[in-house]
């Protein structure tokens, strides 16, 4: 939907990405330190997966909340005072010592991170043209990997030579990055703002009022897809351990070899496929493409389970993770494409809640299954579980995309009059015909 009217403001866009890189190291440099500091206590498995619950249970459950307050509030407001609490809440922790206070503390950190997920997710599209939207997100996933990628291995470092508490008073002055962001950034949503509407290239007309994702078919069928397909292939992240340590007999610093490709390949997606991700104006097309692109990680996972070696595990977890980059991509492009400005913060909570959520169906299901099958068969599942549940969506996706393009014709073949702008400039098609509309036509695939 509506972009930024005039050129990109990218200065904007590198305060956001350093802001995402800063402060998703300290995340994961706490939850690492914190995870550590348990196991040395000697709290058993239940209190880590009570703190591993805590930081992803406010994701969903705020959703609806947090998307609200995204699109309603002030977004410098929002993220310095998230910023400051968040750095207060990592202030506390660091002190903290019974193991339940430190897991209501940690579910008060997550629940800061469930307000400035969609409030940065919303605003990067503001900033920019809709022909830079795909260079903007791979920025921002990039920003996000690295981030991901440094947190860990800082905190083994950290723990080992000082103790927990260093790790988490350096993330406590992390989310200060937020703070400087929330000041420094000039574009600024919610409070009541409302953008002129600037609809990118090849997408309907929607208008905000009475907006629902539900109505939307592509956007439904593309979040219902991504929950399925985390869900069943999540349980890879409670397997692999075992996989790769016992069934393969390799060594830690393999395991680490091998997880960190996946991790490179999403780098290497994210760029890789953003150039695509301009060219694909039609978003039945990019649809398809997220599709398969998703298909190809679960290929990779399903032919994991049949390498003899660790050693082979890089190239394919590789490839599966280029896929899995490109896919990110593609999804905050199909969002920011379709959703209205002044409701992008509920859809991206939608989405971001849709994601947790599968995560702990995924890790819930890798835990119980571990103790009825092997490792081996555990990872053939998930792949194979992956590939099942794209195959049940491509019937609607089909029938919803044949069903806008068929909207669109209507709209094109309708007196060039009747689609004259109107004064908010969004051109509109002749008569009754709107996206609700074209969403009774298909079979939307089912409701998160």
């Amino acid at each position: 939907m509506s972009f930024t009217p005039g050129p990109s403001r990218w200065s904007d866009v590198w305060l956001v990405t350093a802001s995402r890189a800063v402060s998703t190291c300290g995340d994961f440099l706490a939850a690492t330190a914190l995870t550590l500091a348990l196991q040395s206590a000697g709290a058993g498995g239940l209190a880590v997966s009570g703190l591993m619950l805590a930081a992803t249970l406010p994701l969903v459950a705020l959703a609806p909340l947090t998307g609200w307050l995204a699109d309603r509030v002030d977004s410098r407001l929002l993220l310095v005072v998230a910023g400051l609490g968040q750095a207060a809440v990592c202030l506390a922790l660091a002190y903290a010592g019974h193991p339940a206070l430190v897991i209501a503390l940690v579910a008060l950190l997550a629940s800061g991170l469930a307000v400035t997920q969609p409030v940065l997710s919303a605003l990067v599209p503001a900033m920019v043209r809709a022909e830079d939207l795909p260079r903007a997100a791979a920025l921002n996933q990039t920003a996000g990997t690295l981030g991901a990628l440094a947190g860990p291995a800082l905190a083994g470092v950290l723990v080992g030579g000082f103790g927990a508490r260093l790790p988490l008073l350096l993330d406590a002055a992390s989310y200060l990055a937020l703070v400087a962001a929330g000041l420094l950034i000039r574009t600024r949503r919610g409070g009541g703002r409302r953008r002129a509407q600037v609809p990118a290239p090849g997408t309907p007309a929607a208008p905000a009022d009475g907006w629902r994702l539900r109505r939307d078919p592509l956007l439904v069928a593309m979040i219902t897809t991504i929950a399925g397909v985390i869900a069943a292939v999540g349980a890879i992240n409670v397997v692999e351990v075992f996989f790769i340590r016992d069934t393969l007999g390799s060594s830690a610093t393999m395991y680490g070899l091998v997880t960190g490709a996946w991790t490179l390949g999403i780098l290497v997606g994210a760029w890789l496929f953003a150039r695509l991700a301009r060219r694909l104006v039609d978003d039945g097309r990019l649809l398809v493409g997220y599709l398969a692109l998703l298909a190809g990680c679960c290929l990779m996972v399903l032919l994991s389970a049949a390498v003899p070696s660790a050693l082979l595990l890089v190239p394919v977890w590789l490839l599966g993770g280029v896929g899995n980059g490109g896919a990110n991509v593609f999804d905050n492009v199909l969002l920011a494409r379709r959703v209205p400005e002044v409701v992008r913060g509920r859809a991206y909570a939608a989405l971001t809640g849709s994601v947790q959520g599968a995560s702990m169906v995924g890790f819930l299901l890798g835990g119980l299954l571990l103790e009825v099958a092997s490792p081996r068969l555990l990872v053939a599942g998930c792949g194979v579980a992956g590939l099942l549940v794209i195959a049940l969506v491509v019937p609607p996706v089909t029938r919803a995309v044949r069903a806008e393009r068929a909207l669109a014709g209507v709209a094109a073949a309708a007196p060039a009059e009747a689609r004259a702008p109107r004064p908010g400039g969004v051109a509109e098609p002749a008569g009754p015909v709107d996206p609700a509309a074209a969403a009774e036509l298909a079979t939307p695939a089912p409701s998160r």
